[in-house]
Parts: C-alpha cells; structure tokens; sequence
C-alpha cells in the first residue's frame, strides 16, 4: 500500500509539492464524492471534490456580488459589552438582542449588504418582536454567516504572538450552523509585525486557516480566509508589503495541500498600509497601488471575493481606500467586510435610545450605501459626517 501511495504521489503535480503529504491518510468520503489522481493506479489515496461544491461556488458568488458587501456583527458577547459600555449601557443578553435588531431590521439593507457575519448566540437569536434574526436577513436577501474561531491565545515557542483555536469539534458545530441557517464562516487568526513575525507563527496561522477551510467546506459552509495583519506598529507601508506577501503564500500553499476549493472561499484581508504609529501615512491611491500588487502576487483569480477588514481605520478612510482599489477592473470581485467601519456611526447614533433608533438605522444604511459605491468606484466623499472620519484603531484590540 505504501509504495502504491509513493508512487501515486509522484504522478500527481498538485500533491509532489510537498513531501509532508507522504504517509498520510487524506479523507476518504463515498466514491460519489471523490475524483482519484489517477484512475489507472489502484489506489485508496483520494482527494475530495465534495458533495457541496456546487452550493459553496454559488453561496460565495452571492456574497461576492457587485455593490454588496459584508456586515461583520460578530462581536463577541465581552466585545459587544465594549460597545455598549461607549453609549452607557450595560452588557445584558437584552441590551445585544436591542442592539442586534436595530442593524438586521435597516429597511433596505439588502440592497447593499450581501452577507452578514453572526456570533453564536445571534446565530440562534431573535429580534426584539420575535422573529428569528436568520429569517429576518433572508428576507432581504441577505447571506447569514457564522463566526467559528474561539479566539487566540499565546504560542507556545514564539516572539509573544498569538495562535487560533477552535478546530476541535469543528466539523461538528459547522454541520449544526449549517442546520441553523448559516451559509458561510469566517475564523480570523493575526500577525503581528512587530513581534517579526516568525516563521511559526505565520505557519500556524496559514496552516489553522488550512484545515479550518476544509473542514467548512465538508460541511457546506464558504469559509471567509481572514489572516489578519494588525494596524499595530511604527512600521512603514513597504514593511507590511513584504510581512503580507510571506502570510499570503504560505496561506495558499496550505489551502492546496488540504485540497480546499479555491472557488468557493472568500478572503478577507488586511489592506496594506503603514502601522498606526507610523509617522508616514499613505493615500488611499497608494494603498490601492500597494494592496492590488500583493493580490495579484498572490491570490489565484479562480478566488471569487475579497472583503477587505477596516481594522481600525475610520469609517471614511476605509471607503476611501476601498473606493480607489476599484478604480480599474480587477479579476476578483474586491469588496468589504467590516464591523467597526459600517457601525460606529450608528451606534453612537443611537445611544441605546428607542427614539434614536430610525436616525441609527439611517447612519448604517448611509454607510452601507457609501461602501457600496465605493465596490463600483464612484464613491465621492459627499454627505459624510466627523463621527465616520474619525479613527477607530486601538492598540491591542481584541475581539
């Protein structure tokens, strides 16, 4: 069996890349759901094409599709405690449930947001009135989402970075979210540039990120790739050009060898821009020049999306940016998916009071209007308010 499996793996151009695939035992589904390397080799070795690969192709076009983007409302319940602490309130199930409602009940949000990323407890949560907040965004067409990371925690062996956790049971929550509504998933890992960042750190993110994507896609959820490179640092743009290039071809390599469907993910990168603490700070024109050059190093056009993270830009700066990076025709549908960026505004809009509610609501849809403009490249600036321009990066921020 061995030497069948040896010999197999030199005829196969995809899997020789690697000497790390020798000797494993790859997933073996029914036959219907499986292509062989070689037909005319007997062989047990097997790569999976997946019995939903036709649904995942689909459901990650519809999130990828022209002037939509994501609402990213996965807040953790501690983190969603911070933004309701902002506006004076406290982090009760009842102050999430009021808040959750006003951004999933916007008249209209559908016309220009194509998926929205839950927490768990959204995910099975209703609005106040009773609905269920998954059938509330099916009703306007939009694509619910599931976070399904369990946060980072220190690596043992590197520079004080950070690894992700959460593949333990996977497979299993993701078929349960898949039961519940959900459609796709996002699982957010980070580099930090000033701790270097190492070889293994970057390797076990790429690597989390991997496995993770398989496991979704068994299980008929989009997975939303999103190696994180944080705002921290004094660093300049050319520092985070060079860290992105290294996260993103490793990332790749480690989706082919767990034998992920590139057509049906969606990334969901950090821009490149210099650190926060940089004293050089970039046009939005420089950061397209930037960030479109990594894409195009990096990720295979067969990719249908790439939803770009705010990570701690302001609400204007992050349109800006995204508005010139769709300036010229690109072979990936470049859009948004941000949390920060598209809520701030409407939060504090909204302060926790019932008669605030329609001028929040409003705020959002504004900002997802603008952002929506911004993925065709005719966003113009006009309209927007202080609130939205101002920054939102904070050092350390966890989610």
């Amino acid at each position: 069996m061995a030497s069948a499996s040896a010999s197999l793996l030199k005829s196969s151009l995809v899997l020789d890349k690697s000497e790390w695939v020798k000797g494993q035992t790859l997933r073996q589904p029914s036959a219907a759901s499986v292509v062989r390397c070689n037909p005319t080799t007997p062989s047990g070795l097997t790569i999976r094409a997946g019995s939903y690969a036709d649904e995942l192709v689909k459901t990650a076009k519809t999130v990828a599709s022209p002037g939509r983007g994501i609402l990213a409302m996965d807040e953790s319940n501690a983190t969603c405690g911070k933004r309701l602490a902002s506006i004076g309130l406290e982090n009760t199930e009842a102050n999430r449930q009021a808040y959750r409602t006003l951004l999933v009940t916007v008249p209209g949000l559908g016309q220009y947001i194509s998926g929205a990323i839950l927490f768990e407890e959204t995910l099975y949560q209703s609005t106040t009135d009773g609905r269920k907040i998954v059938d509330v965004l099916l009703e306007q067409n939009i694509v619910p989402g599931i976070k399904v990371d369990k946060g980072l925690v220190p690596l043992a062996g590197s520079n004080d970075e950070s690894w992700c956790q959460g593949l333990d049971g996977l497979a299993s929550r993701s078929a349960a979210y898949y039961q519940q509504g959900a459609r796709f998933a996002k699982w957010r890992t980070v580099v930090s540039i000033p701790n270097g960042p190492s070889a293994l750190a970057v390797k076990e993110a790429a690597w989390g990120l991997a496995r993770y994507a398989a496991i979704a896609q068994d299980n008929g959820l989009v997975p939303i790739v999103e190696p994180e490179i944080l705002l921290d640092g004094e660093h300049g743009i050319d520092r985070t050009f060079e860290v992105a290039k290294k996260v993103w071809a490793e990332v790749f390599f480690y989706l082919a060898e767990n034998n992920v469907l590139f057509e049906g993910i969606l990334l969901k990168p950090s821009m490149v821009t210099p650190g926060a603490e940089s004293k050089d700070k970039a046009s939005p024109q420089t950061v397209a020049d930037y960030t479109l050059k990594l894409l195009h190093r990096r990720i295979p056009p067969a990719v249908p999306g790439i939803m770009f993270l705010s990570g701690g830009q302001s609400e204007v700066e992050a349109t800006l940016n995204l508005n010139a990076m769709n300036q010229s025709p690109n072979p990936w549908h470049v859009s948004f998916s941000y949390a920060r960026a598209l809520q701030n505004t409407a939060l504090k809009t909204w302060g926790g009071r019932p008669e605030n509610v329609k001028a929040a609501q409003d705020a959002l849809l504004f900002r997802a209007k603008s952002n929506s403009l911004a993925q065709l490249g005719k966003y113009t600036g006009e309209g927007e308010s202080e609130e939205a321009k101002k920054e939102l990066f904070v050092k350390g921020y966890s989610y």
